[in-house]
């Protein structure tokens, strides 16, 4: 059933996109530092695990989420290891990116876990089992090479909806403007088909700038922005989203 979601005292899919920074840093002690200096400064932080030189041991990532328990109280925690099919750094077997993801429901910390759809085998059955764990399941696809046509941009998204996620997440690479339109138009219908379905979408590179700041116009409810390091092409720093995304939310208010 399509709803409103509140967490940690913020409606996803409702007023200003909520501004979500990537960490990407190596190293335990690295990644606790970073958290630090963004908790209480921006809406979201995603912890990136596929950057972490640990992800071979579950328990180093346990580690690291005790550490980050105090940090992530009052700012919401997006748990994601992004393969190097979809854009990321480190490719894994199914079973294995599952306990990982097993990992954060057990934690009690984590409020999203990001699902790759068309990377998981069943990932209707996965997010249901995520759900009844505990946490909120951001279901995502990510094309680092091309925008498709609407209609395949439509599929996408209908397809991701289906997994029952949610968030809705999709982001194309453009080649042109065209291909920013066409994301837009299609974010466009579909919040209009479900208007209370959490949905985020984005155009990377240079062309797709203005989907990051103009979402609200469209239905899209989260921006991604660059902290030390950003984690897709086209990320404009934090600050500089944050000051954008809150005018642009004023516009919309007149």
């Amino acid at each position: 059933m399509d709803h409103l979601l509140c967490v940690k005292g913020r409606t996803i899919g409702r007023g200003k996109p909520l501004v979500c920074v990537p960490v990407m840093e190596k190293e335990k002690e690295t990644i606790v530092e970073e958290f630090r200096r963004l908790a209480g400064c921006v809406d979201m932080i995603e912890w990136r695990l596929d950057a972490f030189s640990g992800i071979g041991s579950l328990n180093a990532i346990r580690d690291v989420l005790k550490e980050l328990e105090p940090l992530v109280r009052d700012t919401i925690f997006v748990y994601t290891f992004r393969s190097r099919a979809q854009g990321g750094l480190l490719s894994l077997a199914p079973e294995r990116v599952s306990d990982i993801h097993q990992v954060a429901a057990e934690s009690g910390i984590v409020d999203f876990v990001d699902l790759e759809v068309l990377e998981t085998k069943k990932p209707a059955r996965e997010v249901k089992q995520l759900k009844e764990a505990g946490v909120h399941v951001i279901a995502s696809h990510h094309d680092f090479h091309q925008t498709p046509e609407r209609a395949v941009i439509r599929m996408l998204l209908e397809r991701i909806y289906d997994s029952g996620a949610d968030v809705v997440k999709l982001a194309l690479m453009p080649e042109c403007m065209q291909d920013v339109l066409n994301l837009l138009e299609e974010t466009n219908r579909f919040h209009e088909t479900y208007p209370n379905q959490a949905l985020v979408t984005m155009s990377m590179g240079t062309y797709g700038a203005i989907s990051r700041i103009a979402g609200e116009f469209f239905g899209s409810c989260i921006s991604f922005g660059a902290g030390k390091q950003a984690s897709a092409p086209g990320q404009l720093p934090m600050e500089e989203l944050e000051t954008v995304l809150s005018i642009m939310h004023r516009c919309v208010g007149r």
